[in-house]
């Protein structure tokens, strides 16, 4: 059965989408790579507070964009484990941050909320120099879940072959 759309149905279709999926409407017209901050993993809900993914390699001078799709999170580097030369960052709860990532090597970076948990993540930027800081970020000392999940985001990017 045919279903009638007038305007001002389209017209709200419309801006429930812009409202209610912003996220949607932006992955669409860019060609940034995503990481979402997320209340529960999409593919295993037993997961809590995760970013997805948690390892992503990406050039020298290549943006990221760390999104808020759900609220209570945020994405800020780990001090210690970011380049030489390369700036730190920090954004805002619930708010999404792009950020560019213009030397090589390792960034790690924690949900601040929700660091305790596990809520950890991993930048590899792929260039000269990438394995420059690499000793020094694999001796971040590390607490609670972080440990864990940092441990085994290191052996996935080993499984990779980033670390050689």
């Amino acid at each position: 059965m045919p279903v009638a759309i007038n305007r001002r149905s389209f017209i709200a279709g419309g801006s429930a989408t812009a409202l209610f999926a912003p996220h949607l409407l932006r992955a669409e017209t860019t060609d940034i790579p995503i990481v979402e901050m997320l209340n529960r993993h999409p593919e295993n809900p037993k997961l809590r507070s995760v970013f997805t993914p948690r390892l992503l390699t990406v050039d020298a001078g290549q943006s990221v964009l760390f999104q808020a799709t759900d609220n209570g999170h945020n994405s800020a580097s780990v001090k210690g484990m970011i380049p030489k030369g390369a700036e730190a960052w920090k954004g805002k709860i619930g708010k999404d941050i792009e950020v560019t990532f213009s030397v090589p090597g390792f960034y790690g970076y924690v949900c601040t909320p929700h660091v305790s948990q596990g809520m950890v993540g991993m930048i590899a930027v792929r260039g000269d120099g990438m394995l420059d800081n690499l000793n020094a970020a694999q001796s971040v000392k590390h607490r609670g879940k972080a440990k864990g999940i940092f441990s085994e985001i290191w052996e996935e990017a080993e499984a990779k072959g980033l670390l050689s």
